[in-house]
């Protein structure tokens, strides 16, 4: 099964241990699915590292396992342009789905992601949610 969590999924992962998107992030430890990530996601949470805000939360070592753990991912190079989200900056998640053929996205994003409901194959679901099924 392949999966895509979105980049604020993977940083909730290292403020929340225990929440619902540290416990997805564990199972793809695990190697209870694929994670499907992008040179793209790679760069947005290099630059998300350096916030001051997220500074305070996590340490940069942390931040630096995680990107460096993601590497083992299956990482996309190219992707497609695609134009569907509201907020244009969501558009690179949607390009992935489409890429690796995922079958999950799961964000945290309700304002525009979460929405869709569904992209193409892929369905689009909130942490929680995603959770419930997979455990099933």
């Amino acid at each position: 099964m392949r999966v895509i969590l979105d980049s604020n999924v993977l940083i909730s992962a290292l403020i929340g241990t225990g929440s619902p998107p540290d416990l997805i992030y564990r199972a793809w430890r695990q190697k209870r699915f694929t994670l499907v990530t992008s040179k793209a996601q790679l760069l947005e949470l290099r630059r998300a590292s350096r916030y001051p805000k997220l500074q305070k939360l996590v340490p940069p070592s942390e931040f630096g396992a995680l990107i460096n753990r993601l590497h083992g991912a299956l990482v996309l190079d190219e992707l497609p342009r695609i134009n569907v989200s509201r907020d244009s900056a969501d558009n690179y998640l949607l390009a992935m789905a489409v890429s690796a053929e995922a079958e999950f996205l799961v964000t945290g994003d309700a304002k525009d992601l979460l929405r869709l409901k569904k992209f193409g194959s892929t369905r689009i679901l909130a942490p929680t949610s995603f959770l419930k099924l997979f455990k099933r």
